[in-house]
């Protein structure tokens, strides 16, 4: 019955991998939409045609149902939603944030989720506002661990819980909380109480919550990220180092007339043309969607769909080595998830540990593009290159034959010697034919790391009138020719 989590592949911080619970699997990134099976707007088998693996869905609403807890108790929670997948359950934990307490315990919850034959449990932790006082963190903290010691001891090392990891907006309390939960041997872990901080479009400090739990749990924890599940944020966790979404998002906005896209979120009764390829939005066209009696139904089928195909956008991103240009893209559709973004690169270097040697390509996407490790790993590897007596750097203007040995200049990375020319990232890099100041600078860093080892090679630069300056001024005792 343990949970076991494989990596196949990664790319930043980000991984796609296999996660197994019992005799269950899905990959990762993976998304387990939320099913209340008091309001299944798609019946789970529905969504397994769509490719969704797994599900979660609410113990405690099957504690408390009387329709939904004798049949779960006897038939199972897979025979009772018609799925056959991955199934986890939520402890009540989520009542408790919305109305302050719930009249079931640890045990009792933990217990139930046994009997109904889910396959990850979640113990009765403490979803702390992200806005609470230390203290009170503290102590809502402690709660949580005595709640997972208690788990562990009463039903074995080898039940499916999960380990949450707490801790509001306290980067030191949420990397603390990941360690706690490692070192109590937790194998899923999932970050929790972020909803609030996604509602208000906080993603600078969700980046941080996300980074600072990664940097306690162990490299191998598969890393569920509660209550996230709109596509347009899929890409940046991950790069963070998220595993697990889930989201009742494609239901609730559907009940609101509100349509998913990769990008955001649009308002059905504003739009003028459905701008997806899912089936329901070929078959109709935007006003037979609006007048038609299945519409809330119809949209939730789509915003899945949009949202499952997202995620299958990122697992390829990881396995292709372009995460970062994803990331780029979807961040820039909103100035708050543009700005979770440079907080992202503004902690790279925590991040750049998890990262892969070599990918697919390097695509210059503006400054930030200058942010990433792979140019810092360049400049603290081009050192090693040993130059002869006399070399021309090539930056844009002419080359004259007198030059036995010749460096190309490409920013952001700076010189290229011959022997790197075909090899990552320099030489999978994609580049404007016309350059921008924050790349030259960049670039100049580069060149000026290699001619610091290599103090009595005479170089002479050939640029444009353009950059002239720039170089001169970087290396005075270069001869610089336009």
């Amino acid at each position: 019955m343990a949970v076991t989590f494989e990596v196949i592949h990664k790319d930043i911080a980000g991984r796609v991998g296999k996660l197994k619970a019992g005799d269950k699997m899905m990959k990762t990134p993976g998304l387990l939409p939320v099913v209340n099976p008091h309001l299944q707007i798609i019946p789970p088998a529905e969504m397994k045609k769509m490719g969704v693996e797994g599900i979660i869905t609410n113990a405690y609403i099957f504690s408390k149902s009387k329709e939904f807890r004798e049949q779960a108790e006897i038939r199972g929670l897979h025979d009772v939603l018609g799925f056959d997948g991955l199934i986890m359950t939520d402890s009540g934990s989520f009542q408790m944030s919305v109305y302050g307490s719930v009249d079931i315990t640890n045990e009792q919850t933990l217990a139930f989720q046994k009997q109904i034959g889910s396959n990850i449990w979640v113990p009765l932790d403490i979803p702390t506002h992200p806005d609470t006082e230390r203290e009170e963190v503290i102590r809502q903290m402690e709660i949580t661990f005595d709640r997972m010691k208690e788990a562990k001891e009463i039903f074995g090392d080898d039940a499916p819980i999960s380990g949450p990891v707490q801790g509001a907006v306290f980067g030191d309390l949420r990397e603390e909380a990941g360690r706690r939960v490692s070192e109590m041997g937790f194998t899923y872990c999932p970050v929790g109480a972020v909803v609030p901080l996604m509602e208000a479009y906080r993603y600078r400090e969700l980046v941080d919550v996300i980074i600072d739990a990664k940097k306690g749990l162990a490299p191998g924890a598969c890393v569920h990220l509660f209550g996230a599940g709109h596509p347009s944020m899929f890409a940046l966790a991950v790069a963070c180092g998220c595993d697990i979404f889930d989201s009742a998002a494609y239901a609730l906005y559907a009940k609101e007339g509100r349509y998913i896209t990769p990008s955001g979120t649009l308002k059905l009764d504003e739009m003028s043309e459905l701008p997806c390829a899912c089936p329901v939005c070929r078959s109709h066209t935007v006003e037979e969607l609006k007048k038609s009696p299945d519409k809330q139904k119809l949209l939730a089928y789509h915003n899945l769909a949009v949202t499952m195909a997202e995620i299958s956008r990122v697992r390829a991103a990881v396995q292709e080595g372009t995460l970062f240009e994803l990331v780029d893209e979807r961040c820039r559709s909103h100035p708050r998830l543009y700005d979770g973004y440079r907080r992202l690169l503004e902690r790279i270097d925590e991040v750049a540990k998890f990262d892969r040697a070599s990918k697919r390509r390097f695509f210059y996407r503006g400054n930030e593009s200058c942010l990433r490790p792979e140019v810092a790993n360049y400049h603290k590897m081009i050192p090693r290159i040993t130059l002869g007596p006399e070399v021309l750097v090539s930056a844009g203007g002419p080359k004259p034959s007198r030059f036995e040995e010749v460096l190309d200049f490409k920013p952001p990375f700076g010189p290229v010697p011959y022997e790197l020319a075909e090899t990552f990232p320099a030489g999978q890099a994609e580049i404007p034919p016309t350059w921008d100041e924050y790349m030259v600078e960049f670039g100049i860093r580069g060149l000026k790391a290699l001619l610091e080892t290599n103090p009595e090679t005479k170089v002479t630069i050939s640029t444009t009138q353009k950059w002239e300056a720039a170089f001169r001024e970087a290396f005075p005792d270069a001869e610089v020719i336009v």
